[in-house]
C-alpha cells in the first residue's frame, strides 16, 4: 500500500522545515509547496522571496522531496490586500494573516493540493488538531508562547480535515534543536515578524504607495490640540511610538498614548501615561462572527484573547446573539478585567481550556 501523500507549505524558515522532516520521518510521502503571495516590486521584496525560496529548495533537497512553486499572488491582492486597504480607510486596524490563512494558505493551497492528488497539506503552525472529519477540533499548540490557533480560528473545520500540524506539540527550542540536527541551514533563521506582506520593511513607508496621507490634528481627551498626524490609517489604538509630541509643556514624565480615532473631524486622540483609564474597557462588540465548527459554539463562561500571545482573558458572552445568524449578526462580550488597547479591526478569539472556537472582528 503506498504512502499518504502529503504536500507541506515551504516558506523557507525553519518551522516549515522541521515539518517536512517530521512527516517523512513518520512515512508519509512528502513533497513541498512555495508560494508566492505577493509580487516583488522592488529589490527587498526580490531579494526576500528568493531567498525564501532557496532555503526552501536546500530543505527539500536534503530530505529528498519534490518542491511545487505556485503563484496566488492576485488571489491575495483580491482577497487578503484590498481588504485591509478597506479596514485602513475606516481607520480601523485590520489583521491580514488571519485573512491570509482562511483564504490563501487553507483556502487556494488546500484545493491546489487536493488537485495534485495529495490527501493532506501540512504547516508548521504551532496548533493541534483532535477528531477527524466534521468532528476536528482545534486546539492551542503545546508551546503556549508561540501558540498560532488565534490566527487559524477563521478557518473551518471541513478544511482543517485535510490538515497537519506536525509542531503542535513541540516547543520552539525543541525544533530548531531537530533543524540543527539535521544540518538545514534554516535551523537558527530568525522568524518572521510584522505585518505578512510588508516584511521588513517600516510599515508607514509601505502603506504611503496605496494610502494618501491626510494630516490632521492630535488632541487630548479634553480636545487641546498637541500635535499633527499624517493620517489615521497610520496609528493603531494603543500606540506610543512616531507621535511626535513629547515634551508637551506640563505633560509630566511618560509617553503619550493612542486612545481614539476620531473620523469625522479627522482627529486622533491620545492620553497621557500607560495606565491611564481612556485606555482600558471591560466590554467590546464583535461582528463577522465565525465558528470552526457551526453549531458548536463557546459556553457563554469562556475565555478570549484579542491579539496573539495575549494570555486567556475570562469573560461572559451573550449567548442570545450568538443564534441571530446572519451578516449582522454581533456578541457582546463582558471581561472579568479591564482590557487594554481594544482595537476595532482586530480579532476576538474564544477558548475553553485549550480548545478555540472561533471569533469575531472588534467592531
Amino acid at each position: 500500500m503506498s504512502a499518504e501523500r502529503v504536500i507541506v507549505g515551504m516558506s523557507g524558515g525553519v518551522d516549515s522545515s522541521v515539518a517536512a522532516l517530521l512527516l517523512s520521518e513518520q512515512g508519509y510521502a512528502v513533497e513541498g509547496l512555495f508560494m508566492k503571495n505577493w509580487d516583488e516590486d522592488d529589490g527587498e521584496d526580490l531579494c526576500s522571496a528568493a531567498l525564501d525560496l532557496e532555503d526552501a529548495r536546500g530543505v527539500c533537497g536534503q530530505l529528498g522531496i519534490p518542491l511545487h512553486e505556485a503563484n496566488f499572488a492576485a488571489e491575495y491582492w483580491e482577497q487578503v490586500f484590498q481588504r485591509c486597504l478597506t479596514e485602513f480607510r475606516s481607520a480601523r486596524t485590520p489583521n491580514p494573516d488571519i485573512w491570509c490563512n482562511r483564504e490563501i494558505k487553507f483556502g487556494l493551497f488546500l484545493d491546489y493540493a487536493l488537485a495534485l492528488g495529495a490527501s493532506w497539506i501540512a504547516t508548521g503552525h504551532y496548533a493541534r488538531l483532535r477528531g477527524s472529519g466534521a468532528d476536528i477540533t482545534l486546539l492551542c499548540g503545546v508551546d503556549t508562547a508561540k501558540d498560532q490557533s488565534y490566527f487559524l480560528h477563521a478557518v473551518g473545520a471541513d478544511r482543517l480535515a485535510h490538515c497537519l500540524f506536525p509542531l503542535g506539540e513541540l516547543r520552539k527550542t525543541q525544533v530548531r534543536k531537530l533543524a540543527a540536527e539535521a544540518g538545514f541551514a534554516t535551523h537558527d533563521k530568525a522568524d518572521s515578524v510584522g505585518i505578512c506582506f510588508i516584511g521588513p520593511r517600516p510599515f508607514r513607508d509601505f502603506l504611503r504607495r496605496y494610502l494618501p496621507l491626510s494630516p490632521g490634528d492630535i488632541s487630548d481627551v479634553h480636545g487641546t490640540v498637541l500635535g499633527q498626524h499624517i493620517g489615521l490609517p497610520y496609528y493603531t489604538i494603543g500606540q506610543r511610538r512616531g507621535l511626535g509630541i513629547g515634551g508637551v509643556a506640563g505633560g509630566g514624565d511618560g509617553a503619550w498614548y493612542v486612545v481614539d480615532k476620531d473620523r469625522r473631524h479627522n482627529r486622533l486622540i491620545v492620553v497621557h501615561g500607560a495606565q491611564h483609564p481612556a485606555l482600558f474597557c471591560d466590554q467590546l462588540q464583535a461582528e463577522q462572527l465565525h465558528w470552526v465548527t457551526p453549531g458548536a459554539l463557546p459556553p457563554t463562561r469562556c475565555l478570549a484573547r484579542l491579539r496573539h500571545r495575549q494570555a486567556l482573558q475570562p469573560c461572559t458572552i451573550d449567548r442570545d446573539a450568538l443564534f441571530s445568524g446572519g451578516a449582522s449578526a454581533a456578541l457582546a462580550v463582558y471581561f472579568d478585567s479591564p482590557q487594554r488597547a481594544v482595537t476595532p479591526g482586530q480579532f476576538a478569539v474564544f477558548y475553553e481550556r485549550e480548545r478555540c472556537f472561533g471569533g469575531g472582528v472588534v467592531a
